[in-house]
């Protein structure tokens, strides 16, 4: 019995104590897209839990929101006897349609690039490219070119030192969300980083769902393509119509 015993305590104070945990919090969990919808801003907010000092390795804190995946062909053009077509093409299997990342500091400093590859945590990691065939020597070019893109848009965004940390215990940031979001899930996650390795990680959802009329023309674009077409094409014939007849007038007038 005593031998068991001192096994046990062995045991139990050779188990380490417990690790930093991120808490968060979010001023909006749920946002709704309208026809007056002009963007949002989201504040992220949050304290690190522990149950030990404070380490003497460097903290670092990263928060990624990213959007629902979408499948994209990626073209290249370039003028042949006169007109631009396409000669090359690459498939990217799954590119977030919204994708930010903030930190407390330099990329290089929070985060090292073997845990950015197990957590796929910058915008490069998070595109995945498939289909690129043997003729096409520079594929990664594509997937770069879809970067620079959306980056210039706002549909995706890198900010290195945005997020404010404070006494290593406390810390927020804030992430602008453009006004043509697609709806779905947006996967929050925040990392806490020691020396560039990840010793914590929480995540939750953002909900971004359409409501009123721009809720109704999605499921009737969904439901009944054909009903949504011919009602596009009225309404592009009538606007048409209605410019010209007002067109008519000024000139008479």
């Amino acid at each position: 019995m005593t031998r068991w015993l001192a096994a046990a305590l062995l045991v139990l104070f050779a188990l380490p104590l417990r690790a930093e945990e991120v808490v968060l919090g979010l001023s909006r969990n749920s946002i709704s897209i309208d026809t007056t919808f002009d963007g949002s801003e989201i504040l992220l907010f949050g304290a690190i839990k522990r149950e030990v000092a404070i380490p003497p390795d460097q903290l670092g804190v990263v928060v990624a929101i990213q959007g629902p995946n979408q499948p994209l062909d990626v073209r290249r053009k370039e003028r042949r006897f006169g007109i631009w077509v396409n000669v090359d093409a690459v498939e990217v299997d799954s590119a977030p349609s919204f994708y930010a990342v903030a930190t407390s500091g330099p990329w290089g400093d929070v985060l090292s690039q073997v845990e950015d590859l197990r957590h796929k945590i910058s915008i490069p990691r998070a595109i995945r490219s498939v289909g690129a065939a043997s003729s096409v020597p520079d594929a990664q070019n594509f997937t770069d070119a879809v970067i620079r893109i959306r980056e210039s848009n706002g549909a995706y965004q890198i900010r290195e030192g945005a997020v404010e940390l404070t006494q290593q215990t406390l810390f927020q940031t804030s992430v602008d969300l453009p006004s043509n979001l697609t709806e779905g899930d947006y996967v929050t996650r925040i990392f806490l980083t020691r020396n560039g390795e990840v010793v914590s990680k929480y995540e939750t959802i953002i909900d971004v769902h359409k409501v009123g009329l721009e809720r109704w023309l999605y499921e009737l674009s969904r439901e009944n393509a054909l009903l949504y077409g011919l009602m596009s094409l009225a309404i592009a014939i009538s606007a048409g119509w209605g410019a010209s007849a007002l067109f008519r007038m000024l000139r008479r007038g």
